[in-house]
């Protein structure tokens, strides 16, 4: 071919907020497939806040992306060569190439996606990693009941978002928090959310307990930092705290600020009989078909909505990545490489 393939490699590692110089560009040959494998053409590249640990040398539950490697993502691709039977040109996939323009998968560790059936992009998000990841830790181990209160954090965003629509599914109460009056308003008015709240707000904590007059039963936690201190005191008796991400410590670098808390949470964990659990959404991979079917239904039907924030261009990924970090992104953020 007479393209080249852009790659966006991770060329240090940040102390921080990552920044610019943490990513390097660079052009080399379009990969050749083997025996079955197919050669993809990125349509579309998924960021999240996940890529950040990923960043980071620090002992996690994936292995780092070495100083050198293309960055890690899930992306949706179109087949341009097969040496598979399963595959054709011009089949529409889900696979996980990372920032690049172009990459070699192997058949078997790609998803075939039907455009007919949803937008691909709903890969990358509502019916994607995302998605599952709000539907498994909501379900099972948040466990709403009808009548309950369910809280969750980064509510515009395509985990936060699916989180409430479900637990308004399951006949719970929602209250979404947010950053900003454009994202709450459409927490409430666009996902249905009971409540939406602003983060931001010097008022936010008094907001927090008004809206939530019998207590939080159920907290999805992808936040952290003063999030978590509102909540917290809210917590009712066996509440169930479900924690996927902790974004607003993903930056912070050497000890927290502030005094010792832990003995404090722990006396609430004993006396409440609270369950933290943490997760990450391939634990529950069994439940993925059931996923795919609900949550499919749960859009077709109107029960579930989503938005998404599509950047044009592989070379926009280090700034988009950088700016989700900081809350600027507006709903699931997604590349488009075209």
């Amino acid at each position: 071919m007479s393209e080249q393939n852009l790659q966006i490699l991770l060329a240090s590692r940040p102390t921080g907020r990552p920044s610019h110089d943490n990513f390097r560009l660079v052009r080399t040959p379009v990969p050749t497939p083997d025996d079955g494998q197919v050669l993809l053409k990125i349509r579309y590249l998924s960021l999240d806040p996940y890529m950040r640990g990923r960043m980071s040398a620090a002992k996690s539950y994936a292995a780092a992306v070495e100083i050198g490697q293309v960055m890690e993502a899930g992306t949706v691709a179109e087949v341009l060569e097969s040496r598979h039977p399963d595959y054709k040109p011009g089949d529409m996939v889900l696979s996980y190439s990372g920032w690049q323009s172009y990459a070699v998968a192997d058949a078997k560790a790609l998803r075939k996606l039907d455009p007919n059936q949803a937008p691909v992009t709903t890969a990358l998000g509502v019916l994607g990693m995302p998605g599952f990841t709000a539907y498994a830790g909501l379900l099972t181990l948040g466990q709403p009941k009808p009548g309950e209160t369910v809280v969750v954090a980064a509510a515009s965003g395509p985990v936060g978002s699916a989180v409430g629509q479900i637990a308004k599914i399951m006949g719970a109460r929602a209250i979404g928090i947010a950053g900003g009056p454009e994202k709450c308003a459409l927490v409430r008015h666009e996902f249905g959310f009971d409540a939406a709240l602003d983060h931001r707000s010097p008022t936010f904590a008094e907001d927090l307990r008004a809206a939530c007059p019998d207590g939080i039963d159920v907290y999805f936690e992808n936040v952290g930092g003063k999030v978590w201190d509102a909540v917290f005191p809210l917590l009712n008796t066996f509440a169930r705290i479900p924690v996927c991400g902790l974004i607003a410590q993903y930056n912070a670098t050497g000890p927290f600020e502030g005094p010792d808390r832990l003995p404090v949470l722990m006396r609430d964990v004993l006396t409440k009989s609270l369950t933290i659990r943490g997760f990450i959404q391939r634990e529950f991979s069994a439940q993925y078909p059931a996923f795919l079917r609900d949550m499919g239904g749960w859009i077709a039907d109107g029960r579930v909505k989503y938005k998404e924030d599509i950047v044009q261009g592989l070379e926009s990924a280090p700034e988009a990545f950088i700016g989700l970090l900081e809350g600027r992104n507006f709903g699931k953020l997604i590349i488009e490489l075209g």
